[in-house]
């Protein structure tokens, strides 16, 4: 039988190679549903020759864990004879801490300037230094979707250049799957051409209470940016009519998915989307589509 060679890669919430060595579980599996391998090893770069069939076949499902971190993995990983293909993993802790050290306000706000549009420095650096004693959950929500839209190409510029002002004020402030802003209402004619790109797709508006009109991005098959407008929400900032955009990103790019395996579960636990988790999903989606990678300017710790 033919082979095909895949590269398999781990790393850690730092986003470097996971120390070595350790004692990862590694399973692999075709897309004959046949376990392939299911064995220990030690190093964080591990080479394999796998079964290649020239079908359905050659769509593995690569799976990792070690103590004290959560299992991640990736599927499909389409294998071919022509080619070697590299797959990276990453592993962040059961318990995953933040460190927020390239973080801080004088490097997000010169980052992200939109931050202390509208209020005195002071004020601004207060309100965000808030988030970084008190909710460490929602600033890592925000980092992860503003690093996210940076790399979204619209026609003119990215979604960040639209963003006039973050809302603060409650129930508008930043959450842990969420941020509201007031933004330029061209950013939807922006999306709009980028639907027709097939960038993005038309999503449901209905849960978002207030909310007009609302699309996801397509580009990975998780963690994909969703930007929902309030049009009817207005605030007239720098002689600008702006409107309220509601930037959130589920696990799941599938609709019926993510109702079912996520809002639905989130309801019952009466939790909200892990911003751990979309950092980790949207990381291997970025590396597993050679994109630039997903670097929000904080990283996961133990």
């Amino acid at each position: 039988m033919a082979v095909s060679k895949l590269e398999l890669r781990i790393f850690d919430g730092s986003r470097q190679l996971f120390s070595a060595p350790a004692n990862f579980l590694v399973t692999i599996i075709d897309g004959n549903q046949t376990e392939r391998v299911a064995k220990f090893f030690e190093n964080n770069q591990l080479p394999f020759d796998l079964p290649f069939f020239d079908n359905f076949g050659d769509n593995y499902r690569v799976v990792v864990s070690t103590d004290g971190h959560k299992q991640a993995g990736f599927q499909p990983v389409v294998l071919s004879e022509k080619f070697s293909r590299t797959l990276d993993i990453m592993l962040i802790p059961d318990d995953p801490g933040f460190s927020f050290v390239n973080a801080r306000w004088e490097a997000a706000s010169a980052k992200y300037t939109f931050l202390a549009n509208g209020v005195e420095n002071a004020i601004g650096k207060a309100r965000y230094e808030m988030l970084l004693d008190e909710r460490e959950q929602s600033l890592a929500c925000f980092l992860n979707l503003v690093e996210a839209m940076g790399h979204i190409n619209l026609s003119q510029g990215t979604p960040l250049n639209y963003i006039k002002q973050l809302r603060w004020d409650a129930p508008f402030a930043p959450a842990q799957d969420r941020f509201f802003a007031w933004c330029d209402p061209k950013l939807i004619d922006q999306v709009k051409i980028a639907t027709l790109a097939k960038q993005f797709a038309a999503a449901p508006s209905g849960l978002h209470p207030g909310a007009t009109s609302s699309w996801k991005q397509l580009q990975f098959g998780e963690a994909n940016v969703q930007l929902t407008f309030h049009e009817n929400d207005h605030l007239t900032i720098d002689g600008v009519d702006c409107i309220m955009v509601e930037p959130d990103m589920d696990y799941f790019q599938d609709p019926a998915a993510h109702i079912f395996f996520e809002v639905l579960p989130n309801e019952l636990t009466h939790s909200l989307t892990n911003p751990t988790e979309v950092y980790v999903l949207r990381w291997m989606a970025g590396r597993h589509a050679g994109v630039p990678e997903f670097a929000p300017i904080y990283t996961i710790t133990s």
